[in-house]
């Protein structure tokens, strides 16, 4: 869990870790920090309002009105020997740059180099671009992607699952009824009809993951407020008069935090796990944009490259196996047979 913390927070770092954008420019005494415009400009929203574009011909790149190539900026500088520099990050290779920049040659083998470029960790795909910086930021999409999925499972399922239990009667069974017939929705073919019509992106995907997701924390939470209304301090609040929104929130819920807590990690695994699989299936975020599901789809489409195979499968077993144990570690500790005398 500690790993995987770090992990994550690094990744929102990305853009001064592991970017083709320069840290710091230095051109005729004036400055620039073209990856920490980045950096602000990957926030959601932010990137309305802040512009990561600079021109080549704006820091001496004669001929390259498009976007600065800092990499050759840097190289230039260095020849020129003058008061202009260049400060690249830790990794200089950007995620969606393809073999349209110069140096990115497709399938590069893992270590090795262009000429005056530092070595690619994980080597190239087949549009020359760089797997070490896709799987970095495929992490950051992919456990972000599962942690809003989580979120919205949470926040409709939890509310719904208690009005059930505590409620009981003929809420429960219509309420019962409703849930089986909305769990019979075919989620994938109606994600395969949307994205048809629409380009799917993070919002949609997670919105429509979303509506089926909720039903087992549903199910979960129903069962244990069905259990802990039973209790005496329940009926000790109804009799003095304490709204039922406050027994159930204040009162039951903090009782009923078990299976919230322990299925947690496992619906992260299965947020992850469907992002990838539609990724791979190709209903899932669109191209060029970071995934896991599109490295891996890639790597089955060229087997000789076995480190297109290797870096995504390697990052998506670590990743949950991690997360599993947390998961299991979770659950053994709520579990009273794993602490008891009577074993």
């Amino acid at each position: 869990m500690i790993l995987l913390t770090i992990l994550y927070g690094l990744s929102f770092l990305l853009p001064i870790l592991v970017n083709d954008k320069a840290l710091i420019v230095r051109y005729n005494g004036q400055y620039s920090f073209p990856a920490f415009t980045s950096l602000v400009a990957s926030f959601p929203l932010v990137d309305q309002f802040v512009s990561v574009f600079q021109s080549g011909e704006s820091l001496g790149q004669t001929g390259n009105p498009g976007q600065a190539r800092y990499r050759d900026l840097q190289q230039q500088y260095e020849q020129e020997n003058g008061d202009n520099f260049v400060v690249m990050p830790l990794y200089p290779y950007g995620p969606i740059e393809d073999i349209t920049t110069d140096g990115n040659t497709a399938f590069m083998e893992p270590w090795s180099a262009s000429d005056g470029e530092g070595p690619r960790i994980m080597g190239t795909d087949e549009n020359g671009r760089d797997v070490f910086a896709r799987m970095a930021y495929g992490f950051k999409v992919s456990i972000s992607f599962a942690l809003i999925l989580v979120f919205l499972e949470y926040l409709i399922g939890i509310p719904i699952g208690g009005l059930l239990g505590f409620k009981s009667g003929w809420y429960d069974l219509i309420g019962q009824r409703i849930i089986e017939m909305w769990s019979t929705l075919p989620i994938l073919f109606l994600i395969i009809i949307v994205v048809s019509f629409i380009q799917p992106s993070f919002t949609l995907l997670v919105l429509l993951l979303a509506l089926t997701a909720w039903i087992p924390i549903t199910t979960y939470i129903r069962a244990e407020f069905y259990r802990e209304k039973s209790k005496d301090y329940v009926a000790a609040a109804i009799s003095i008069g304490v709204p039922t929104w406050k027994i159930m929130f204040k009162h039951i819920l903090p009782n009923s935090l078990v299976p919230i807590i322990t299925n947690f990690p496992f619906a992260v695994v299965a947020g992850i796990t469907s992002l990838v699989a539609l990724d791979f299936l190709g209903f899932g975020l669109p191209p060029p944009t970071p995934s896991w599901g599109q490295m891996l789809s890639s790597g089955l489409q060229n087997l000789t490259k076995w480190w297109l195979v290797f870096s995504p499968m390697f990052a998506l077993f670590a990743t949950l196996i991690m997360i599993v144990f947390i998961g299991e570690a979770i659950r053994e500790a709520f579990d009273p047979k794993t602490f008891s005398r009577l074993r």
